[in-house]
């Protein structure tokens, strides 16, 4: 019999990113700081209206990898 109130991490599951990680990381294009959406789990730099994604708990800091802000 299997527990069903256990939950495996996915890639869609929402992780909490570490407080310290935040704030030591800046934006690779403009060197300024970051806002966590947890929500959407990306870091995102209002100043290149850029989106950098967040998967398994690791943020992908790569320009390349990062969506365009509509804003």
């Amino acid at each position: 019999m299997t527990d069903d109130s256990t939950q495996t991490e996915t890639e869609d599951t929402p992780r909490k990113l570490d407080r310290k990680l935040l704030e030591l990381l800046v934006c690779p294009v403009t060197k300024t700081t970051l806002h966590y959406d947890a929500e959407g789990q990306e870091l995102v730099s209002r100043a290149a209206k850029l989106a950098y994604p967040i998967r398994n708990g690791i943020p992908i800091m790569l320009p390349e990898e990062a969506r365009a802000l509509d804003e």
